[in-house]
């Protein structure tokens, strides 16, 4: 078993394939979608930046975003649902995309007979879109709140190349992760999720205190925060937060062994790291890694693990990836 953490250059902020390098490009945004334009205001350096202060206008560049990027048309997620970063989310996708590569001579295998689960998918289907169209991947999106599939569904159905490379599925208990999800023959190439952060909803408030001072601190000013940012509770806090809700998926993968080639998640804090990876080690993981990510001042992490071994991955990719 080996425990690593795959190269990454220092230098690079996000991933060389992700589409989002450099400044946003407003003005070509603004051509596809104009009520991005109302958003703009004077940035520091004289220039034209968005008021990432309202939740509207964060939400008009996504759309703005996955319809530029990926060619996703009509996106939108209802009012106080999680609104993520789409060049954040686009480097979880590369560097997964890396680590399958590197299981297979270097290659990244593509096209739809890889299939990926996204554990927690939520109203905004960040990950499917992103995997679907840069690597034309299909995917299985699950969360055990109905609404949010139900905008997810809406998505895909203003998309109509999605219909057959998207499913939807709604986890009936909010404890489970991979119970009653994964089928008896069911096969996944990949894993990823999107963990919930803090233990409770105190703690999540907390944090978004501190974004609004961090963006205070940018702006030079006093703001006054918007109540919708944030996302529903779901998506923040949970029972023992990150390490506790990816201690849940730990142990329950374990029954999964021989039906996902890589197990991921994201980690938000790296003081996590070595319990969740000593869980892992005591479960008879085959390869455990860690990928470091960044974006801007950002820092956040994959954790990825495997228990098939150099033989039964062997099969794996000749049965699927050849």
């Amino acid at each position: 078993m080996s425990s690593k953490s795959a190269p990454r250059k220092a230098a690079v902020t996000l991933h060389p394939r992700n589409r989002h390098q450099g400044r946003y490009d407003f003005k070509a945004l603004g051509k596809l979608r104009p009520e991005l334009l109302e958003f703009l205001i004077p940035g520091k350096e004289h220039n034209l930046t968005l008021d990432f202060t309202n939740p509207v206008a964060v939400k008009a560049l996504n759309r703005a975003l996955l319809q530029h990027h990926y060619g996703v048309q009509d996106w939108d997620i209802p009012e106080g649902y999680l609104c993520p970063p789409v060049p954040g989310r686009a480097d979880y996708v590369h560097a997964l995309a890396d680590l399958i590569g590197e299981s297979h001579d270097g290659h990244i295998p593509r096209g739809p007979k890889l299939v990926g689960l996204d554990i927690g998918t939520g109203a905004n289907l960040i990950y499917p879109l992103i995997g679907n169209h840069d690597y034309g991947w299909r995917f299985v999106g699950t969360d055990i709140d109905a609404p949010a599939l139900s905008n997810a569904r809406r998505i895909i159905a203003a998309n109509p190349s999605l219909a057959n490379q998207i499913e939807l599925r709604l986890q009936p208990d909010p404890d489970k992760l991979l119970h009653n999800i994964v089928g008896a023959d069911e096969r996944f190439d990949f894993s990823l999720c999107n963990p919930p952060f803090y233990a409770d909803a105190q703690a999540a408030k907390q944090a978004n205190q501190r974004k609004w001072r961090n963006l205070e601190e940018h702006h030079g000013k006093q703001l006054t925060p918007h109540q919708s940012f944030g996302g529903q509770a779901s998506e923040l806090y949970c029972a023992g937060g990150e390490v506790g809700f990816l201690t849940r998926l730990i142990n329950e993968s374990i029954a999964y062994a021989t039906s996902v080639f890589w197990f991921s998640s994201l980690v938000s804090k790296a003081a996590n790291l070595d319990e969740l990876q000593q869980q892992l080690r005591q479960l008879g993981a085959c390869d455990i890694r860690v990928v470091p990510m960044t974006q801007g001042l950002k820092h956040s992490r994959m954790l990825a693990w495997t228990f098939l071994d150099k033989k039964q991955r062997r099969a794996w990719r000749k049965a699927r990836w050849s």
